[in-house]
């Protein structure tokens, strides 16, 4: 499951989703949960739409006291089925997660080894979410999102991460070509349609180095 991954700058949004990125606020070069990152989202109109969220469809402070949920990653297979995402899910609130690579543990060298995962032209791409909004006691929303899984058993290139024997899985790349549809797809049954693996021949993936500012947690992590 991915836990951490690159946004793209603000500066490249527009570019590659025609997200207007006016009056928003910038986001860290590296997102972890509950980090700000942007999520380009369905106008009122159908046109993209940014906003900035938390990674995380149940950000930290949300969540009872004593309670540690990892929200970060929704299953295709039962993203119907969790209370956590089930509603935005039935709503149709499909978002897309602009990023420039994604880091996963690959233990190929027999022990876990941060690499990061990309497109194999080095051009920044977006990911299959999830969003929704919450009400703040100031009477503002603020958002939150996740990001949608499948199996990666069979991928040339996805199945190669995460520990020995451990299911693989993979964030849904969305093609270009496909925005518009996956933004407003409205259904869960035509929004499922759209969630496939990437054709590994136009990915790459490659040791990367430790993250800055969550160094020593993301040790532990991997």
């Amino acid at each position: 499951m991915c836990v951490n991954y690159k946004p793209t700058p603000k500066s490249i949004v527009t570019a590659l989703t025609g997200a207007d990125t006016t009056n928003t606020p910038v986001w860290p070069d590296e997102v972890w949960q509950d980090y700000a990152a942007p999520v380009v989202r369905a106008g009122e109109q159908g046109e993209p739409e940014l906003i900035v969220g938390t990674y995380g469809m149940m950000p930290k402070r949300k969540m009872q006291p004593g309670l540690h949920l990892s929200t970060m990653n929704a299953r295709a297979e039962t993203i119907g089925e969790k209370r956590t995402y089930a509603k935005s899910w039935r709503e149709g609130r499909t978002c897309l997660l602009p990023m420039e690579w994604f880091y996963e543990p690959n233990y190929e060298s027999g022990k876990a080894e941060r690499w990061a995962i990309g497109m194999a032209d080095g051009e920044p791409f977006c990911v299959a979410g999830l969003w929704r909004g919450w009400e703040e006691e100031d009477g503002g929303v603020s958002f939150s999102f996740t990001q949608i899984t499948i199996s990666a058993d069979e991928h040339p290139l996805m199945k190669r991460f995460h520990k020995p024997g451990d299911e693989k899985r993979s964030l849904v790349i969305i093609p270009r070509s496909e925005y518009e549809d996956w933004l407003n797809a409205g259904s869960p049954e035509l929004a499922r349609t759209m969630l496939m693996n990437y054709p590994a021949e136009h990915m790459k993936a490659w040791p990367a180095a430790k993250g800055y500012g969550r160094q020593q947690e993301s040790a532990r992590l991997w």
